[in-house]
């Protein structure tokens, strides 16, 4: 994820008083006071919700004020959203119909066109989407409401990309928005979900506001996960920052915020004994947590290099300085998350089990490593990011690694992730990140298992066969036949160092019992269906 999660340190933020933020959020006009208004606090700030990224608060901001032509209910089945369709007899061509009464926030018809540009964008961007265009022969507009997508050849995944509850889901846009290059920033944020983002109040790092689609017509069905009917109850919904995690928590238990995204796991129990104060897990399938190296750049471009670092990780170290509590995180080697279809643990013996420092030893001093310090970004600011890279150095050090852990905030690595240049000229070997579980639980999905160089996810691995399996596994006509192929994809993972896995985790929310009908699923927190008592 967290390619994305962040505790907000804002000079600005800091500086505000509890009473002031609470005057300022509620009292800034006779109007707003009025307003039926959640007030969050997010894992991490916005900077920049115009760009297209991995990061789960670029998810969350999409979701919104996008909508989606399918989703994802709880059964992990894809339901209509924007559109329905139909499939061919041949499997080759699929037909989306837009349903009726869809409008962007300028107040203009959601058309057939804006769609496919749509479409198209993402699928220059998302690991998914990139492997459902290298299938597609086209996607057109037949007319204002349709939407035809031909295939070369049959591909079994074709709604579970286009529905893919998290990073990067194919959210919808106006085709002039489309238009925009991948890479560059959306110069406005206009979608047709239930909010609306409300550009005149957006302070980068320091507040987010959105506000109720009032034309926005939700689905019939009942909400599950990203699918069914987006009712929103409230207002307006507020992103605050605040300075560090005690003062959300003083700021949530005195009511100043209504929710709270990532507390600090140390804190549940004097949460847990608030009794206006409600704790819950909303995405049951939690985290695996991981670190990514570069393949570009020495020393991380030598296999034997990856190999001996990954061989000096223990992932009972870094889950213990992580989270703590064992009720919230377990040992897991499996790359496609533990407790699923696709799960194994071929290759993962030693960085589960913490066994393999002398091993990493012996191959290091094999590998011909010439003591290049190994620059480790390391976010400060992030409860579920900064005990990975501060393990991992010292365990690194152990090998006989030179590392030089570089101190800073998770938006610099956010940015800096993406430098391809060398360390010496502001680049970087290594980062830590978690994803949530939806986005690893197949081959195709697993945006971090992939390898196509330069193209591909920050770390650039460069695996010809892994791109080979991943064709075979999407043909596949079997569970059995699926799993096989992972597990061969997994073996390759771990043969090359692709990642390194360092355990999942699950990390509860918590909010006021003011705030009723919160939903779970793999990419919450989601505001439509919450309601606020006075």
């Amino acid at each position: 994820m967290f390619h994305t999660l962040r505790w907000q340190r804002s000079a600005i933020a800091s500086k505000l008083t509890l009473p002031a933020i609470a005057v300022s959020l509620a009292l800034a006009s006779p109007a707003l006071a009025a307003t039926k208004t959640i007030t969050a606090v997010m894992h991490s700030d916005l900077r920049d919700p115009g760009m297209m990224t991995t990061a789960y608060i670029t998810r969350d901001f999409g979701y919104m004020i996008y909508d989606t032509l399918v989703a994802t209910d709880s059964n992990f089945k894809i339901q209509p959203q924007m559109a329905e369709w139909k499939v061919s007899d041949d499997k080759l061509t699929y037909t989306f119909t837009l349903r009726d009464g869809l409008k962007w926030h300028d107040g203009t018809p959601v058309t057939a066109e804006d769609c496919v540009a749509s479409l198209q964008r993402w699928g220059k961007v998302d690991g998914m989407g990139q492997k459902l265009m290298d299938y597609t022969a086209s996607i057109e507009a037949t007319d204002a409401k349709t939407i035809t997508l031909k295939l070369k050849e049959p591909y079994g995944l074709v709604l579970e990309s286009i529905g893919k509850p998290s990073s990067i889901v194919a959210f919808m846009m106006p085709k002039r928005l489309a238009e925009t290059p991948p890479g560059k920033s959306l110069p406005e944020q206009i979608g047709s979900g239930p909010f609306k983002f409300v550009k005149a109040e957006f302070q980068p790092g320091v507040k987010a506001v959105f506000e109720k689609n009032t034309d926005y017509v939700p689905r019939k069905e009942p909400p599950s996960w990203t699918s069914g009917g987006k009712v929103v109850k409230v207002d307006r919904v507020v992103w605050v920052t605040m300075a560090d995690a005690q003062t959300a928590v003083n700021a949530l238990q005195s009511g100043d915020i209504d929710f709270l995204e990532v507390p600090s796991y140390d804190i549940l129990p004097v949460l847990a004994a608030d009794k206006n104060i409600t704790i819950e897990t909303s995405n049951k399938l939690g985290f695996q947590t991981m670190g990514r190296m570069n393949f570009l750049w020495p020393p991380f471009d030598n296999v034997k290099v990856r190999r001996a670092a990954l061989l000096a990780m223990n992932q009972k170290d870094v889950l213990d300085a992580l989270i703590g509590n064992p009720e919230y995180y377990k040992t897991c080697g499996a790359l496609f998350v533990c407790g699923t279809p696709l799960a194994t643990d071929v290759g993962s013996e030693a960085v589960v089990k913490g066994s393999g420092m002398a091993e990493a030893k012996k191959l290091l001093a094999e590998s011909g490593y010439d003591g290049t310090p190994i620059v480790i970004m390391a976010p400060g600011d992030v409860v579920v990011l900064k005990a990975q890279p501060i393990v991992a150095a010292q365990l690194m050090r152990e090998a006989g690694f030179k590392v030089d852990v570089q101190a800073t905030d998770w938006q610099t690595v956010v940015s800096r992730r993406t430098n391809q240049k060398s360390p010496k000229e502001g680049g970087w070997n290594m980062f830590f990140t978690n994803w949530a579980a939806a986005d690893l639980m197949n081959p195709i999905v697993n945006f971090a298992i992939g390898g196509k160089g330069k193209s591909g996810w920050f770390g650039w691995a460069d695996d010809p066969k892994i791109e080979q399996l991943k064709d075979v596994f999407v043909r596949a006509s079997s569970a059995e036949e699926q799993k096989k192929i992972a597990t061969e994809i997994q073996q390759e993972a771990y043969d090359q160092v692709i990642y390194v896995p360092l355990g999942q985790f699950t990390q509860p929310s918590a909010w006021r019992k003011s705030l009723t009908g919160v939903l779970d699923g793999p990419a919450t927190p989601i505001f439509w269906n919450i309601d606020k008592s006075e």
